[in-house]
């Protein structure tokens, strides 16, 4: 019997194009993956903290614990809106995705500190121990800008930093100078690392 034993493969080949379009798609994830969000907003920063640096006066003004907690819910409230239409704006402008790669994760890593903070300050309220709020609020923003930071340019840990160290000062020194160390923190820190975000990395 003449039969040949070699068996043709079923398979077809994949075509050239394919494969390189294949191989593309694979290192533009890649990339996308390890890089660094570069769309953090310097100048929506720079307006965060000019609306943190107002508050701060406001707040000094007040009479009761209620009204002084007023003014920065509204302030916090105020500066999200600025934060996230600024971050959209320029993560848009620089083609950046914000629910893919570093963009994803730098959101992934901002937000669940936010949310302790927002849930202990409504703990804290229900106890009457309003005095712990501005160490709280620096030290969690300061833990959500630093983790969500390492998926950033430096510039934005070392802001978490600075955040996280005057937190620690609000906790260790008298409720008396909390006004003082919030503005040094959502005023000063915002405006000057947000200057020079915007300056070396596109605004």
């Amino acid at each position: 019997m003449n039969m040949s034993l070699r068996r043709d493969s079923t398979k077809s080949p994949v075509a050239l194009h394919d494969r390189a379009m294949d191989d593309l798609r694979f290192i533009r994830d890649t990339m996308e993956r390890a890089g660094a969000f570069t769309a953090v907003p310097g100048w929506g920063g720079v307006a965060i903290g000019v609306t943190g640096g107002v508050a701060a006066l406001l707040a000094s003004w007040q009479t009761t614990p209620e009204r002084w907690l007023s003014v920065w819910l509204v302030t916090a409230a105020f500066a999200s809106l600025i934060a996230a239409g600024t971050l959209y704006w320029k993560a848009k402008r620089a083609g950046v995705p914000l629910r893919t790669g570093p963009g994803r994760k730098f959101l992934l890593s901002f937000l669940p500190p936010v949310a302790a903070a927002v849930a202990l300050t409504a703990a804290l309220y229900a106890h009457g121990t309003l005095e712990l709020l501005p160490g709280l609020w620096l030290l969690s923003y300061g833990a959500a800008v630093t983790t969500a930071g390492t998926f950033s340019v430096r510039a934005v840990p070392l802001m978490g930093i600075g955040f996280m160290v005057l937190g620690a000062l609000a906790l260790a020194t008298p409720a008396a100078w909390a006004n003082g160390w919030l503005a040094a923190g959502f005023g000063g820190l915002h405006i000057g690392f947000g200057l020079l975000i915007a300056r070396r990395h596109g605004g």
